[in-house]
């Protein structure tokens, strides 16, 4: 009798932690505990629910500056690396007076002009105390603020950041796409 007492309690015990476990895995990082409307729509996104455990890169874009040809690199970077649980997450922002005009306009850019097809959600403060909560959490947590638009915040599957690249690294520079790979060959 006492040993399947004994017993009992180890299994009891063994279910608690793996069940601990496990409440802290899916438990959602505070970077994506977020929901955002997308581009020029009334659709909402839920962060965590869309993107926990991928690897991301995260991007404060704009419609109207010198660097808006990357968002085809970007694509490509999407295209490349979706299927290996990879994303990229567009926020346009007007912070740098370049993504003035409408979402409509904004979403035109994105959308037929460069045949975006990666999440962009809608425009929102990139930096300063005005800045969307993604932002805050991506410089609290890598100490860069964005200096300029199409800066690049590359994070791990844990929705912790690996590194960041400035708005002259193009996304097919070897820095940045060797950095992905490496992030998704990890294990959570």
């Amino acid at each position: 009798m006492t040993k399947h007492l004994i017993l009992a309690a180890v299994i009891a015990s063994a279910s608690a932690t793996l069940t601990t476990v496990q409440a802290a895995e899916t438990q959602c990082p505070p970077l994506l505990n977020h929901q955002f409307t997308k581009l020029n729509s009334t659709d909402s996104v839920d962060l965590c629910q869309q993107f926990q455990g991928q690897v991301l890169l995260v991007v404060n874009t704009a419609s109207q500056c010198g660097f808006t040809p990357q968002y085809e690199g970007l694509e490509t970077l999407y295209q490349t690396y979706k299927d290996q649980g990879f994303a990229v997450i567009g926020f346009p922002s007007n912070d740098f007076f370049q993504d003035r005009g409408n979402e409509e306009n904004t979403a035109k850019v994105c959308y037929l002009d460069y045949g975006v097809t990666f999440p962009m959600m809608n425009r929102s403060a990139v930096r300063g105390s005005d800045a969307n909560p993604v932002f805050r959490q991506l410089t609290e947590d890598s100490g860069i603020t964005p200096k300029w638009n199409f800066y690049k915040y590359l994070v791990d599957r844990n929705g912790k950041v690996f590194t960041v690249f400035a708005s002259t690294t193009k996304p097919d520079d070897p820095k940045l796409t060797q950095s992905i790979e490496q992030l998704l060959t990890q294990t959570r």
